[in-house]
């Protein structure tokens, strides 16, 4: 018999060392099971280096890194002016080709105007007290988002590495952003 049914006998109880055991057993099992390890990652290519296309990365990354995703963000082609310390104070915005942008194509193609309107997102930006690209890196990187530098762009467009922000992985191939992309919950091409 055994020592859940009434009619059992003291001798077939388990031992104290034995119960000691199975609670621990029973312990470390709900530990595992309470875990919060949902494994909630997400990947981005960010793909794009101009103004407008250097915040969905940035404000994605940041949000879900805050919803306790896993984020890393893979920079290729212009993408990488994103990280750069330099590059990415002076972000343009173009006017050609944009059917939101106040200004009509023909006025958009005129010499200097992509100029004008990065000044008119510039202050828009400032005006609404919006996050820098650099205050938004800088924010993500202290939530542990990853930054990834493709080392193949970083070697086409001769890129010096020290010239990213701190705390951007340099030296990526395109093979890990793939087994990144393929172990992520959400995938998003930027």
């Amino acid at each position: 018999m055994s020592a859940d049914t009434p009619d059992a006998s003291p001798d077939d109880a388990p031992s104290r060392a034995e119960l000691a055991t199975r609670v621990d057993e029973l312990e470390n099992a709900l530990e595992e099971a309470t875990t919060e390890d949902d494994g909630k990652k997400m990947s981005i290519i960010a793909t794009k280096g101009t103004l407008d296309m250097a915040y969905p990365p940035l404000i994605l990354a940041s949000t879900a890194a805050a919803f306790g995703y896993e984020v890393t963000v893979f920079h290729t082609f212009w993408g990488l002016d994103i990280l750069h310390e330099e590059r990415s104070k002076n972000l343009q915005l173009s006017s050609v080709g944009n059917p939101n942008m106040p200004v009509p194509n023909a006025i958009a193609a005129l010499p200097g105007m992509d100029r004008v309107t990065t000044k008119m997102m510039e202050k828009k930006i400032e005006d609404n007290d919006t996050a820098t690209i650099e205050e938004l890196i800088d924010t993500s990187l202290e939530m542990g988002v990853e930054f990834q530098a493709c080392q193949m762009t970083i070697d086409l467009m001769d890129y010096d590495e020290d010239d990213f922000y701190d705390g951007v992985t340099t030296g990526v191939g395109a093979a890990t952003a793939i087994q990144d992309m393929a172990d992520a919950d959400i995938q998003l091409l930027i």
